[in-house]
């Protein structure tokens, strides 16, 4: 091995670029690429052997295969392919420090060698955002940063708010002298409204280890603002003696903790109950009406919002075509007909006893005083009353 060495430091004139492209005793390689963790191939191959093997040797001259012969114990070195034209080999799990310069040489007179030039790319790291930790306040402006590590070359970045890229940042690249890759940091400053509270910052990395590809990260931010606040009311049309309900909304971040209700130019009246962000009217008057103000409080500020209220006038009673009477004309009704049978009653009952009366009164005069119509005095009637017995001993009734 090491007069291998020797003889090619020697003979390193003697490159292939220097001899004709058309001599069949020159090797010929590739240049490739390679990902860290990722397996580069060297394939050297020749026209016309002269009896003589290929080698593959490291950037440090080092021999690595002489024709199928290991020369360096690599287990991530494995050979491929072993011919008389043709000397191929593989270096797994890649590293940074894989690359370099190998060369490849076949042992005519001259020797003869090519270079293959192996560039590993660096990977980078998944990117990290710094600067949302803490809460962003309305109206601020926005200060993030996105870091990325072992990249080669260095990476670059892009930065979006939702679906909207942010333009303006600044990417510095600082190399890591111990592992020849590259810090790389991008800063990205922006204004800050209420309407990103929870929305996506998003941090991506692009390279050109991943030409189709990015890695991404993304991150909610949190945005702290002054409340807005809205009344609704049930009912929407308030009438004079019905229940009112005033509730009035708050909206921001935090959540409004305070909600104070007030009429303008008097208090409010009586009847009305505060319920935390509720006015319950529970018999509305005409003297109810003006304008109600709600005030939303949070630790950002305050603000106010206005209901103006107008009582209408009653719904008018629903007249019923065909009433019901009261138990009062019932009652009249019951007693004037009750009244009328029982006087209906009596009249017959008087008919039928009078004559009744009448009846029993002709019997009476026919059996007592028959034939007194035509006697001339009255015991001459009393002699021609039928069963009477003129002349005899027995007791006679008289009628003056």
């Amino acid at each position: 091995m090491y007069l291998t060495t020797i003889l090619l430091l020697a003979l390193s004139g003697f490159t292939g670029a220097n001899l004709s492209l058309h001599d069949p005793h020159q090797p010929v390689t590739s240049d490739e690429v390679a990902l860290t963790g990722s397996t580069a191939t060297l394939k050297c191959t020749v026209e016309n052997h002269a009896e003589s093997s290929l080698q593959w040797s490291n950037p440090a001259q080092q021999t690595l295969y002489f024709g199928d012969k290991r020369a360096l114990r690599d287990s991530r070195i494995q050979l491929v392919s072993s011919t008389a034209n043709e000397l191929t080999i593989s270096i797994s799990n890649v590293a940074l420090s894989d690359e370099g310069e190998y060369t490849c040489s076949i042992f005519t007179m001259p020797v003869r060698i090519a270079k293959a030039m192996i560039t590993v790319l660096g990977v980078p790291q998944k990117p990290q955002i710094f600067g949302f930790e803490t809460p962003f306040k309305e109206d601020q402006k926005a200060k993030l940063t996105c870091k990325t590590f072992g990249s080669k070359p260095a990476a670059n970045f892009r930065w979006y708010k939702g679906l909207e890229e942010l333009h303006g940042a600044k990417t510095n690249a600082f190399p890591d002298t111990n592992s020849k890759t590259f810090n790389v940091t991008s800063v990205i400053e922006f204004q800050i409204n209420k309407e990103d509270d929870g929305g996506e910052i998003t941090c991506t990395v692009g390279h050109d280890s991943q030409p189709d590809s990015v890695m991404s990260t993304s991150h909610k931010i949190q945005v702290l603002y002054k409340p807005s606040a809205k009344i609704e009311s049930w009912p929407n049309m308030p009438r004079e003696g019905e229940e009112l309900r005033l509730q009035c909304d708050g909206y921001g971040n935090p959540a409004p903790h305070e909600y104070n209700w007030q009429r303008e130019n008097t208090g409010l009246p009586l009847s009305t109950q505060v319920r935390g962000n509720t006015l319950l009217f529970q018999n509305l008057n005409k003297s109810d009406s003006g304008t109600y103000v709600c005030e939303a409080v949070n630790a950002m500020g305050k603000v106010s919002t206005i209901y103006k209220l107008d009582v209408n006038d009653a719904l008018p009673l629903p007249q019923d075509p065909s009433p019901i009477p009261s138990t009062s004309s019932i009652d009249h009704a019951v007693i004037g007909g009750v009244v009328a049978v029982i006087a209906f009653i009596l009249f017959c009952l008087l008919i039928v006893l009078g004559r009744y009366l009448i009846r029993h009164k002709g019997t009476y005069l026919t059996h007592e005083a028959k034939g007194s119509d035509d006697a001339p005095d009255a015991d001459t009637a009393i002699i021609n009353a039928e069963g009477g017995q003129g002349g005899s001993d027995d007791k006679k009734e008289y009628f003056i």
